[in-house]
């Protein structure tokens, strides 16, 4: 089969509907993966004899190589193009399926989620850049319907995942949850083969000068987030020599980063770029409570109320269902400050809710706190993407979509150490009301750091002016 390499005449207003299926299927990746691990932790630490808070290291392993992965992935997606590094994604996240069906020990599993994580890098900022270049060829100032999708096939597959987790669980086992990758990563090779364009940039970057990699800033970027992970995991008086060791690589990292002139994240850009900045910290706030949901509640509903992982994963699909369609109804409107406003009360609501939970809690009021989590699930993640594609430097999109990314991550790492703090040994449901407090918590912050943003309403004013034909 030949390789899909130039347009076979498309139209130059729309958009091409071939990249879609590619698209959508890498950016699913890792949400897939981050989601649908919720049901299998329990099973996989009953099996491999690991307590919650070791199987919590499944979830943060994931985290932490994507989190250090995206930013570099990224800026390869802007250098080389997006097809190349999209299938150098693919081809891992199949490796990492091989290797987590195989594992004989948790530890093992731990390594196959690190090489997940890096396979899963490449997807996303890929699917941004591809929207980027398609906007400049086709005069589409603002895509709002492909953001939306992207949206929808990111955000809330992160919903089904533990929906389709507790469902394979049923059929195969936890192993088979760890085994889709092998599909999904073969069937990204595919699609990314046959339909992703080797566009100019791309035809050409073997005649260009490799961008030099920052091994220094690598290793300083991986050294604070393993310092802050692993003090957040344990968090004690006697480790906070863990906590200053991640502040001081951080301080590090950002001077060597300043001096670099190819670095490995340009800082000085995005010290420059307040409003994108505050979407990072925005995004960060909005993961945690997002994956402390996720993870947290779904082991509760699973250790603290007694349910099986099928049962716990359909208890979950309304909050998948409302993310939907609040998506679908809201995602080509462009104003963004309502959204993430709407979103972060969203979010207090079920906190609020949550706070009532009890061992004995009925399944009708399990039901109210999944649905209303989908309102804030539909908005957030939408808003944040739309706001870095307008907000970052048409020639960073991949980074910087890379880097939103690594703040979710970031988030997710957190809410798996809150996660695993509060449990401890098991779900119970005096640690799930100290989880939903801290929950609570990070939720108030990230409503007053939206409300407080006067950059956000005047984003969305410009992509109304802004707004291209669709």
């Amino acid at each position: 089969m030949a390789v899909v390499t130039e347009r076979q005449s498309p139209q130059a207003e729309r958009f091409d509907r071939r990249l879609l299926p590619p698209m959508m299927l890498g950016a699913i990746l890792n949400p897939i993966n981050s989601s649908i691990i919720a049901v299998a932790l329990v099973p996989i630490g009953v099996a491999l004899g690991a307590p919650a808070s070791t199987t919590a290291w499944l979830v943060s392993a994931l985290y932490l190589a994507t989190a250090i992965g995206q930013p570099l992935i990224g800026r390869f997606v802007d250098s080389y193009g997006a097809r190349r590094m999209f299938l150098v994604g693919a081809a891992l996240t199949l490796a990492a399926g091989v290797v987590g069906v195989l594992s004989p020990t948790i530890w093992v599993l731990v390594v196959a989620r690190v090489i997940l994580g890096f396979g899963t890098c490449a997807g996303y900022p890929a699917a941004m850049s591809l929207i980027r270049s398609e906007s400049d060829r086709t005069g589409m100032a603002s895509p709002a319907g492909v953001l939306s999708a992207l949206s929808i096939t990111t955000q809330t597959i992160a919903v089904i995942g533990p929906t389709l987790g507790g469902l394979l669980i049923a059929v195969g086992g936890w192993r088979s949850t760890i085994g889709i990758n092998i599909v999904l990563g073969a069937a990204c090779l595919v699609l990314g083969w046959l339909y992703l364009p080797a566009r100019r940039s791309e035809a050409t970057a073997g005649t260009r000068s490799a961008p030099r990699v920052d091994t220094v800033g690598i290793v300083l970027f991986a050294l604070t987030l393993v310092g802050l992970l692993l003090y957040l995991m344990t968090p004690r008086v006697e480790l906070l020599w863990l906590l200053a060791a991640a502040v001081a690589a951080g301080a590090a990292f950002a001077v060597w980063e300043r001096r670099r002139t190819d670095p490995f994240i340009d800082v000085r850009v995005f010290a420059g770029n307040v409003p994108l900045l505050t979407t990072y910290a925005r995004a960060f706030l909005a993961s945690v409570v997002s994956y402390a949901y996720i993870y947290g509640f779904t082991q509760w509903i699973e250790q603290g109320r007694g349910l099986s992982p099928a049962v716990a994963g359909l208890i979950l699909l309304p909050t998948f269902a409302i993310g939907i369609l609040v998506t679908a109804l809201t995602g080509r409107r462009s104003e963004i400050h309502l959204k993430l406003v709407v979103g972060s009360i969203g979010q207090i609501v079920v906190c609020v809710l949550m706070l009532l939970l009890g061992a004995g809690s009925p399944i009708w009021f399990l039901l109210v706190i999944v649905t209303v989590f989908g309102v804030p699930q539909g908005l957030v993640s939408l808003a944040n993407q739309n706001a870095v594609y307008h907000q970052a430097h048409p020639d960073k999109v991949g980074a910087s979509a890379g880097l939103l990314r690594t703040f979710m991550y970031l988030g997710a790492m957190a809410a798996s150490s809150g996660t695993g703090f509060f449990f401890g040994q098991k779900a119970t449901t005096t640690g799930m009301k100290g989880l939903t407090w801290f929950m609570l918590a990070i939720a108030s912050a990230f409503f007053l750091i939206t409300l407080t943003d006067r950059a956000l309403p005047r984003v969305g004013r410009e992509q109304e002016q802004a707004r291209g034909p669709r």
